[in-house]
Order: structure tokens, then sequence, then C-alpha cells
């Protein structure tokens, strides 16, 4: 059931914590810069991070758990309200919200011998608590239509506890828990953007009275949600099997499909529209390359499909989402500025350099420092021209 949501009151002159997405999109975007920056610095040798993880599984966890945890946290907590009529989270208890997300980066990040269990309970303390405070929301609003958030966010904290079971050295799944992560933004993605894509779509295009609509949520959305959780699920279990390949590949072109029933093309002439459909359109490429990396791994290593889906599906989307919901929430025009058209531009071409790095041969240095400092001007172009906003009243 959607209500007029409530009016967010003052508090204490804290403007940054009086909305669930100023803290968390503003900590997106820093932290965005800051860990690829941090992970380009290691992979030079001019850096090291946490103890507890190896490099590469540090990097995979933050762009995982702490990146865009804190995108989805920014979503949900502004979302929610719109939902349920309820208040949104906000003042001190937003604010401890936010510490436990800030405690779990300086934790996983810095390289200083603490327990494993410790750095664990202290990472993992934040989705735990997000996932009682939307699961209290959308419970106490009788919500029942977003049930799938916090059964996402479930899925989100148990591949956490995995990859931390793994640094702890007591199991071997640490891989299993990256792939469920990222299976479960990805479904998010699937669903979440199945409903704002052709909404917005609607409204842009009414309001230029085309008649050329896109397709509402309906059956065939179903059936490509379910494919898409078939394969993802069976690419989590066994990513090496030829049926997950041939999963994967069905479920993106249905995505394929869907995507264009969604009327895109029509909105070439508002970035704040059609940065959603590309975000979007790295999802059923992202499936496929990654279909044809278990099919043919000789040509296509799973790395090319994975960074589709994480660098392009993922960052992208959450670039759109966060962009359009700034602009909205603060009461500024819907519609996209030059900076804001930059900051997709930068981002898509950050991931077509991440996704050809692995084929390029000899080039996969160039493209990897390429699409690394392409991320790091995306984000943090959005974190200054977007950060004004966040931070204004």
């Amino acid at each position: 059931m959607n209500t007029k949501p409530p009016r967010p009151q003052p508090v204490g002159g804290l403007v940054l914590f009086r909305q669930g997405f100023r803290p968390f999109f503003f900590a997106a975007g820093f932290w965005g810069v800051i860990s690829v920056a941090l992970w380009l610095a290691v992979v030079n040798g001019a850096a090291s991070v946490s103890t507890t993880f190896g490099p590469a599984a540090w990097h995979t966890h933050e762009m995982i758990f702490g990146f865009t945890g804190a995108v989805i946290a920014g979503f949900l907590l502004t979302a929610i309200p719109n939902w349920t009529g309820r208040l949104p989270l906000q003042g001190l208890p937003l604010l401890i919200l936010f510490v436990m997300w800030l405690v779990g980066r300086v934790v996983m990040a810095i390289p200083i011998h603490m327990p494993s269990s410790l750095v664990a309970v202290l990472d993992l303390s934040f989705l735990t608590a997000l996932l009682l405070v939307v699961l209290r929301e959308i419970l106490s609003g009788r919500n029942w239509r977003n049930v799938p958030m916090p059964i996402a966010l479930g899925g989100l904290l148990l591949a956490n506890v995995l990859t931390h079971l793994e640094a702890a050295g007591q199991t071997q799944i640490g891989l299993i828990g990256q792939r469920l992560g990222i299976a479960t933004i990805v479904m998010l993605i699937s669903l979440v953007g199945g409903r704002i894509i052709p909404s917005f779509t609607r409204n842009w295009l009414a309001k230029r009275a085309d008649t050329h609509m896109p397709a509402g949520f309906g059956r065939f959305d179903r059936i490509c949600l379910i494919l898409t959780l078939v394969a993802l699920g069976a690419w989590v279990a066994n990513s090496d099997s030829r049926l997950t390949g041939v999963a994967l590949l069905v479920a993106g072109l249905a995505s394929v499909v869907r995507l264009c029933r969604w009327r895109g093309h029509r909105t070439v002439s508002e970035p704040l529209v059609w940065g959603l459909h590309l975000g979007f359109a790295w999802v059923p490429v992202g499936l496929c390359l990654l279909g044809l990396g278990v099919l043919m791994p000789e040509f296509f290593p799973q790395t090319v499909g994975l960074h589709a889906l994480t660098v392009g599906a993922i960052a992208s989307m959450t670039l759109a989402v966060m962009t359009r919901a700034i602009l909205g929430h603060t009461g500024r025009p819907l519609t996209a500025d030059r900076w804001t058209t930059a900051i997709y531009i930068l981002i898509a071409a950050a991931a077509a350099a991440r996704v050809a790095a692995p084929i390029a041969l000899d080039g996969y240095d160039p493209l990897l420092w390429a699409s690394g400092l392409l991320w790091s001007a995306a984000f943090g172009l959005f974190t200054v021209h977007y950060g004004r906003m966040l931070l204004a009243q």
C-alpha cells in the first residue's frame, strides 16, 4: 500500500541525519572513490589492507557489503516510509546505524591485528541492524508487497557471514558468499528496476504526450525474475556446471526482451531516464557473458561477466538511482544537468574498460587502470556535485 510519505522533521540542526539517503548516499560516493583508489594502490604494491582478508577478498567484500551496502541502506531507509506511511529513521538512531557501517569499513581496511571474530562482529552488526529496522517497518506497516526487501537483506547478511567464516579459517565457502552477495544485489536490481524504470519512463513520456508507453509489470516480468533467480541460484551453488551456463544465457536473453519492452530508446533526450535503462542493460549483458564464461571459459573468463554485473549493472544502477532520488527528495527538478550526464558516461566507460580487460591480452593492465580511474572520476564527481545537495537544507 502506498501512502503519503511523512515529512522528515528537523533533527538538532544535523541535516545529514534527517533522512536515510543523505548519510548513506554520501558515504557510498566517498567510499566508492577511496576503496577503489586504495585497491589500485594495493595492486601497485604501494599500500596494504586487512590482515583478516586477503587483498582480492577485501576488494570484493568492500564492493559488495561496504559500498553497495550503503546504497541499499540509503534507498530502503528513504523508500520504506513512502511504502508504509511511518516516520523515517532519523536523528540519533540513523547516526548509530551509520556509525556501525563506518566502523565496519575501518576494521576491514586498516591492517591492524584484531581477532577475526571481533572483526566479523563489528562488520556484521551493520547489516544485522539494518535488517531488523527494515523488518520492523515492513511488519508494523503491514506492507506485505515489499517482504522481498528484508529477505534480500537476509541473503546479504548470510553472504557476508560466509566470507567471514572463510577468513577465520573455519570453512572454504568464501567464494560462495561472494557469489551469493552479488546474486542478491542483481536480483534486487531486477526486482526494483522492473518497478521503477517503466514507471519513471511512463511518467516522462506522458508529459510529452507520447503514446508509446512501456509495458507494465506482468506475467512476462514474473517469468524473467524466476529465470534470473534460478540462473543466479545455480551460479551460486555451482559456477562451473554447463546447466548453469545455459540457465544464465536463457535468463540474460529474457532480460533483453524485458528491457526492450520499457521503451528506453524514446528517452534519449533525458539522461535521468535513459541512465536507468543503460544501467539495467548491464544485467542481461552480464548474465549472458557469465553464461558464456561457464560454457566457453577459454574465450570468456567468468570475470568478464562478473564485472559486467558489478562495475556495469550495480555501479551504474546505483548512480542512476541515487542521483534521481537526491534530486527528488531535495525538491529539485527531475532533470539531469551536464555533470549528472558526465557521471553516467564515466561509469559506463569504466564498466566497458573493466569488462574488456580480461580478453584484451596485453591490454589488461592499461584497461584495469583506466577502469579504476574512470570509476573514481564518476564517484568523485557524484560526491562533490551531489554532496552539496545532501549537506544542504
